[in-house]
């Protein structure tokens, strides 16, 4: 298989080059070159072709892919409807298939009548990150129905890995962690029972490595999430358990935290504040090769050590605000509970 990726160095792209290797696909990476500057980041394997260039500069973009064809093209930066028009031209009549790398976030908050949500759950998003996600999805299944290329849909949820942070229920570069490691408090909203999915990027990966050049998900959309679902105190403690010990949880109303610092705490006021369970059944059913294998315990140790060993562990220290916060919420009497 001949494979281009636009983007290619995140953190979900380090699992789909993983499996890709492994089916050995020919793998060409399109981005701007600059992620293996960053402290920690990996190098590529020897055998992937890199091209430097900036998907946004739309003409010169469509241009430098008019004389080339790929089996598979892989989106995983494509956030606007601008980008997925650009993609459309760029590629229709040069790739088999087209796979775009979406979000469960355009299923929107809206709790599902079964509890988990699959992909015939309507979408809603409130987010503009969701509803710019829903425009791309509708814009490149347009494009399948025109015959321009096949096109498969894949929905991450909560992601984590190697490369890259593990969120808390408050941040995405929490300080809960090096508050859980000090023996100190950490904040969680709600009564901690809000329920959630966080799959490992290498899990993920497998999805999109397998979907490649697989008929049945043509113009289908998939979920890529583990089937284990928990709520947020059973993920403060299994993240503790990484660190080798237990986590003190303050329970507080969403609001009552987010009107502290509305922008620091954004993943709670648009994301995590909501119930977010997803099964990826479809997907297991249509890509036989997709499971998850790797236990939330033992990938977050993973990337705990590998936040360490780059040296971008974010030291609670200097936080006053956060403090500020658990002492006020202790001096109206709520106590601290045992993950």
């Amino acid at each position: 298989m001949r494979i281009l990726i636009i983007g290619g160095t995140g953190l979900i792209s380090a699992g789909i080059v993983k499996h890709l290797l492994l089916r050995g696909a020919d793998i060409t990476l399109f981005n701007r070159g600059q992620r293996s500057t960053k402290p920690g980041a990996a190098s590529l394997p020897g055998e992937i072709r890199q091209l430097v260039g900036d998907r946004n500069d739309f003409d010169v973009f469509e241009r430098r892919f008019a004389a080339e064809r790929f089996d598979v093209v892989i989106d995983m930066i494509g956030f606007t409807p601008q980008q997925a028009m650009s993609s459309v031209r760029a590629f229709r009549g040069r790739c088999e298939q087209f796979i775009f790398c979406s979000t469960v976030c355009v299923y929107g908050s809206k709790i599902s009548s079964h509890a988990i949500i699959d992909e015939q759950f309507p979408r809603n998003p409130v987010s503009e990150y969701g509803r710019n996600k829903k425009v791309c999805e509708d814009l490149l299944l347009d494009a399948d129905a025109r015959g321009d290329f096949r096109t498969t849909i894949i929905r991450p949820s909560s992601t984590y890995g190697e490369g890259g942070r593990l969120i808390d229920n408050l941040e995405f570069d929490p300080v809960a962690w090096d508050r859980i490691c000090k023996g100190l408090p950490v904040l969680c909203a709600g009564d901690g029972l809000g329920l959630w999915n966080s799959t490992h990027r290498d899990d993920v990966g497998k999805l999109f490595a397998h979907a490649a050049l697989n008929p049945v998900t043509y113009g289908e959309a998939y979920n890529a999430t583990t089937e284990r679902i928990f709520t947020w105190r059973d993920y403060y403690r299994e993240a503790a358990a990484a660190l080798g010990t237990t986590a003190q949880v303050v329970l507080m109303p969403a609001s009552w935290i987010i009107d502290h610092d509305p922008a620091r705490f954004g993943l709670l006021r648009e994301i995590t504040q909501f119930h977010g369970p997803y099964t990826s059944v479809k997907a297991r059913h249509d890509v036989p090769h997709f499971s998850c294998d790797i236990d939330f315990r033992t990938g977050a140790q993973r990337t705990l050590n590998a936040i360490r060993a780059a040296n971008t562990w974010r030291s609670s220290d200097n936080d006053p605000l956060y403090q500020a916060m658990i002492d006020k919420a202790q001096s109206i009497g709520v106590r601290p509970i045992e993950a």
